[in-house]
């Protein structure tokens, strides 16, 4: 959806139009939800916070200035409810990093143990990373989205964001260098 169409859906969703507002939930639903899930790892959790983050957007709609994206806009809200969250929870069985295991039917014991240790070690490290080096690595190595993105939603510079991102993907590799000896 081009830019100005998207404007005029939040114009139209400010001025009450219910149908326009359930239009942008539909944009943003999906990518909404997967931000959620990259912070609290549970899917029941994601889709309380995402539907949270929904309710709290359309109430805040009339105070939306527009300087960023609806999409920036919402995904900030997200991400501070997912932080909120993970706050609230202070659980670690809620926060698993998951591994594609590319493994076969019948994969034995030992490759199963493996990929629950490498789980488990790799969420820790992630875990332990402070809140904005742990929230930059997330958005940008698990959502994927742009240096531009992230800084936008985190309200911070680019540069802010590359520094944060150098400092925590330094962090994760030295607390997850005693892999590389086991994964040998």
């Amino acid at each position: 959806m081009p830019a100005a169409d998207e404007q005029q859906l939040v114009r139209e969703a400010k001025d009450g139009n219910r149908d326009a507002y359930r239009r942008l939930v539909e944009r943003h639903m999906k990518h909404a939800y997967n931000v959620a899930y990259g912070f609290v790892r549970n899917h029941e959790s994601a889709r309380d916070v995402m539907q949270d983050a929904l309710v709290r957007a359309y109430q805040a709609l009339p105070t939306f200035r527009g300087d960023a994206e609806f999409g920036t806009w919402l995904h900030r809200i997200v991400m501070n409810l997912s932080l909120n969250h993970l706050r609230a929870s202070n659980s670690r069985s809620r926060h698993e990093i998951r591994i594609d295991d590319a493994q076969e039917p019948g994969a034995t014991q030992d490759a199963e143990h493996e990929a629950r240790f490498l789980r488990s070690h790799i969420e820790q490290a992630l875990h332990e990373l402070p809140t904005l080096q742990r929230s930059v690595v997330i958005l940008r190595h698990v959502e994927g989205l742009s240096t531009r993105q992230v800084s936008a939603i985190l309200q911070c510079s680019e540069g802010t964001v590359k520094t944060h991102l150098h400092r925590g993907l330094k962090k994760l590799r030295e607390r997850l260098h005693a892999l590389k000896e086991y994964a040998v």
